[in-house]
């Protein structure tokens, strides 16, 4: 995959076929980044039939396209989830930053210089803006701090 990103970045002009066993997200969104002109990714487990796998490489080879489903929804996921976060304030997204790190409210409380019903404020909203309702099953604050670390 790191090949593949350097091969585009040093010649835009050269289409590129990844095959790989799994999606990785950073490198498959570096290979996409500018223009998607000769490029594909591709799914070994998914990739069937001879014909459909020589059909992409000639299309990507002609300046086209060849995108497995699984990895449009997987960045397309990933934009969905940074959209989450997108509506936090920066404070909040700060807070959620402290929370990942493993503080207390009374820790973030110190450092930030605020309250710590200030932080207690940030928190409620933080969970209120991802969706993280009550429950006697789920820890929110664990919840909150993998989707921030996930984005």
């Amino acid at each position: 995959m790191r090949a593949a990103v350097q091969l585009r970045k040093s010649h835009p002009g050269i289409g590129v076929l990844v095959l790989s066993q799994y999606v990785e997200e950073r490198y498959a969104t570096e290979l996409l980044a500018g223009s998607s002109r000769g490029v594909g990714y591709l799914l070994k487990d998914r990739v069937a039939e001879v014909r459909e796998f020589v059909d992409a490489v000639v299309r990507v080879a002609r300046g086209g396209t060849a995108l497995d489903p699984e990895v449009v929804a997987q960045l397309l996921g990933r934009s969905r989830k940074q959209d989450v976060l997108a509506g936090l304030t920066p404070r909040e997204r700060e807070v959620l930053g402290l929370m990942a790190e493993g503080r207390t409210n009374s820790a973030i409380a110190r450092q930030l210089v605020v309250s710590d019903g200030a932080v207690e404020k940030h928190v409620s909203n933080i969970f209120l803006k991802l969706g993280l309702s009550p429950s006697d099953g789920d820890h929110r604050r664990v919840l909150a701090v993998l989707t921030y670390l996930k984005s």
